[in-house]
């Protein structure tokens, strides 16, 4: 190849090359356009109104829709001013055992606060159609704690023999949920004295079903055998009760009880040739109004 053709077919591939870079730049022109292109597109307004102008403007808020949004509230009632109410009949029992048989009851009511209460308490026995033992007491509680309340107060006996009257003064409360704990000291005629013991713990076996043991211990300073009381332990009660709560105000249930007399008071009841101890079988119903 002489060297006239060797120049011309440089200068082709030169061109050739220039060409292929005229194309490159032109696509890469080409496609920068249309991204600006569709930036513009979003970017267009399609007819709204300027941002932080609206069309319509906005009606001022008045006092009236405040009021009529957010409307005033009642002031928050104190607890403590609420007077409220509540009868509870424990135990409404028939007893059997082995020598007789015995209607029994225990109950209490109370009305006012959260603080401060006035306590109705009573209870009581029938044994074979005769009056055996029956109580009330009137008490004035004040809570000393969200679970501990103190009472004090008068009681009056109606039986046994021709009753006796008391000063009483004691605690009680719900230490642990389920578990109800008493504790009244009693001064009476003739320089008598008394202490009672009362504990009942409410087990739930189901929404429905419940297991109740109980215990009752009594105290006395002095003896007095026309009243049936020994000094010192003078008789204890334990029971236990299946119940099932038909309504929560309505709860039949079935049971034992385990009375027995102790110290002074037995050997009173031995002299008398009464019963030192029995197990009774009860059925009964629990009220809730």
């Amino acid at each position: 190849m002489n060297e006239r053709n060797h120049r011309r077919v440089v200068n082709g591939v030169a061109l050739l090359a220039l060409l292929a870079s005229v194309r490159a730049m032109a696509a890469g022109m080409d496609h920068m356009g249309h991204g600006k292109v569709l930036m513009d597109h979003s970017q267009m307004n399609h007819g709204a109104a300027p941002t932080g102008h609206p069309s319509t403007p906005l009606p001022v808020i008045t006092d009236a829709d405040r009021q009529s949004a957010f409307p005033p509230l009642p002031g928050h009632r104190v607890h403590d001013r609420a007077l409220n109410w509540a009868v509870i009949v424990d135990q409404l029992e028939y007893q059997h055992f082995e020598s007789s048989n015995a209607l029994n009851w225990n109950a209490t009511a109370w009305v006012g606060g959260d603080i401060d209460r006035l306590w109705l308490r009573s209870e009581g026995e029938r044994e074979a159609g005769k009056m055996h033992k029956a109580e009330l007491q009137a008490l004035w509680g004040h809570a000393i704690s969200p679970w501990w309340e103190l009472v004090a107060g008068l009681r009056q006996d109606f039986k046994p023999a021709s009753g006796q009257a008391w000063a009483a003064f004691g605690i009680q409360g719900t230490p642990l949920y389920g578990l109800e704990l008493q504790a009244t000291a009693y001064a009476g005629e003739r320089q008598q004295t008394a202490l009672r013991l009362e504990a009942a713990y409410a087990m739930l076996l189901s929404n429905r079903w419940g297991l109740e043991p109980t215990l009752e211990a009594n105290f006395f300073g002095h003896d007095d055998a026309a009243r049936e009381q020994g000094s010192g332990l003078a008789d204890s009660e334990v029971g236990l009760r299946l119940r099932y709560e038909i309504t929560r105000g309505f709860a039949p249930y079935v049971g034992v009880s385990f009375n027995r007399l102790h110290g002074n008071r037995a050997d009173q009841a031995r002299e008398d040739g009464e019963d030192l101890g029995q197990t009774r079988l009860v059925a009964g119903v629990r009220l809730r109004f």
